[in-house]
């Protein structure tokens, strides 16, 4: 399984850490990708270096694309090219489309959150046409919300389970959990 996860200058950084990590714990690939140049830098400082340039990157190669909240939403909402990918990966069934806090919103003003059940960031929640629901995370079909860097590490799992089963990434979480009994 391969994931990328599509950010640009001031992304929230545990939206994106927790996945990155929790997903390559399991065994998925996760490329950084950065919508321009070779480093993105989140909102708080934390710099990825190296960073894949979108224009430079093969979305057809990848089982997953995960776009992390932060300020950076307002870049990505005005960015053709970033919307043109994230349709593209919504309106493949192969693929699974997982965006949290801030950037369902993103979906959601491009119409994609219509008829589905979702989450984000409570207090940026529009009527995007689908049902909303306060939990840390929603699965859909293919798309998985996630509602905050609260829930980065249950969005990890989230999307794990998407593409590798509740087996594995039952497997995964053990691996990390404090079992007081021991």
């Amino acid at each position: 399984m391969k994931c990328a996860i599509l950010m640009d200058n001031g992304f929230e950084e545990l939206e994106a850490m927790g996945p990155i990590a929790l997903l390559r714990r399991g065994g998925v690939d996760v490329d950084v990708v950065s919508v321009e140049g070779n480093e993105v830098t989140g909102r708080f400082g934390v710099t990825y270096s190296p960073a894949v340039p979108m224009d430079d990157y093969d979305f057809d190669s990848i089982d997953c694309l995960i776009v992390p909240g932060g300020p950076h939403y307002k870049k990505l909402e005005t960015n053709e090219k970033v919307k043109k990918v994230i349709r593209k990966v919504f309106e493949d069934d192969s693929k699974v489309l997982a965006a949290i806090c801030a950037a369902p919103t993103v979906l959601g003003k491009m119409g994609l959150l219509e008829g589905k059940n979702y989450t984000c960031f409570e207090e940026m929640n529009k009527d995007f046409g689908g049902q909303y629901h306060y939990d840390y995370t929603v699965t859909d079909g293919n798309l998985v919300t996630g509602i905050s860097a609260a829930a980065a590490e249950e969005f990890a799992f989230a999307i794990m389970e998407k593409l590798c089963g509740k087996e594995h990434t039952d497997h995964v979480k053990a691996s990390i959990y404090y079992d007081a009994a021991h």
